[in-house]
């Protein structure tokens, strides 16, 4: 199902979500990929940023967009460690992404497989394939550990 080249990418993704996680930003890493080149990444930084829209996916997007020189990227693929939301999944229609792979699922909040079918939307003008599972075990680790310890600092601040 998934190529050597595809576990690859989602390590570079993985290693982006760690970046996240030192700034304190929930761990999620993105990777942009047209024709075996790299050409955008990113990682979670609303927190950072003050810019509640600075997810990890549309960090790679605007990076890829901008190495491109063009809104629209064709042909491409995103790897990303946790399945994204409808306000990425729009993004990445936007942009016409080809392919979506995912690591996690987000039950509260993926719009892939999670809560919707974002991608499936019959109302939309361009069909994104998505693919999960990816790394999925690592990227989930990562996060319940994020918000184990988070859980506990709460805890010892109140």
């Amino acid at each position: 199902m998934f190529t050597e080249e595809d576990h690859a990418w989602m390590r570079k993704a993985l290693v982006l979500a760690k970046q996240a996680e030192d700034l304190g930003e929930v761990p999620v890493g993105a990777v942009i990929v047209y024709d075996g080149e790299l050409i955008g990444e990113g990682f979670n930084q609303p927190i950072s940023t003050c810019d509640p829209t600075s997810h990890a996916e549309l960090v790679a997007l605007r990076a890829a967009c901008k190495k491109q020189k063009n809104y629209r990227l064709p042909g491409a693929t995103l790897y990303v460690t946790l399945e994204p939301c409808a306000m990425c999944a729009g993004a990445l229609v936007h942009a016409r992404i080809c392919e979506v792979i995912f690591a996690a699922t987000e039950p509260k909040s993926g719009a892939l497989v999670s809560t919707q079918q974002f991608f499936s939307m019959p109302q939309l003008n361009h069909t994104v394939l998505s693919r999960g599972g990816l790394e999925a075990q690592a990227a989930s680790d990562l996060l319940s550990q994020f918000f184990k310890r988070r859980r506990q600092e709460h805890k010892r601040n109140e």
